[in-house]
């Protein structure tokens, strides 16, 4: 146990409809705002709502970083293709853990991009790379599942 002088925070996933977190501005804000701590926020979605999922990730102010993880390679480069992320994990555990050497956060995976909503970041955005790290093998001991 923590002290509660040091505020920590227990773990916590909230799960919030897709409707919901699109339905107004306030909620797309408030779902969307990036927490540094023990949290989680889940939305679960359907084929039948990818394009309203894909819209949202357009919405989102800094496209700093993101991670698809999915079996479905048709999927994966689907997302890919509609998304402007920086540096994007993607494959079947879209590993996140032991940050990649050369890790570029910011737009567009790229630190010159760094100073969020200036003119010189959105110029960097659009004329730079994009890092995408793909993991297409499941660690030793997994069962690959079916691609749902």
């Amino acid at each position: 146990r923590v002290p509660p002088r040091y505020g920590a925070w227990q773990p916590t996933a909230v799960e919030v409809p897709l409707g919901a977190a699109l339905e107004s501005e306030e909620n797309f804000e408030a779902w969307t705002t990036e927490l540094f701590g023990p949290f989680q926020v889940v939305i679960r979605y359907g084929d039948a709502d990818l394009d309203r999922v894909l819209e949202a990730c357009e919405r989102m102010q800094s496209h700093l970083t993101a991670g698809v993880v999915s079996n479905d390679a048709e999927f994966v480069n689907r997302v890919l293709g509609e998304t402007v992320n920086g540096t994007t994990y993607a494959g079947v555990c879209a590993r996140t853990s032991g940050a990649p050497q050369n890790m570029s956060f910011g737009p567009a995976g790229d630190p010159r991009a760094g100073a969020i909503h200036t003119i010189e970041a959105i110029q960097n955005v659009w004329s730079c790379h994009r890092e995408v790290l793909m993991d297409q093998q499941p660690p030793d001991g997994w069962k690959l599942p079916s691609a749902t």
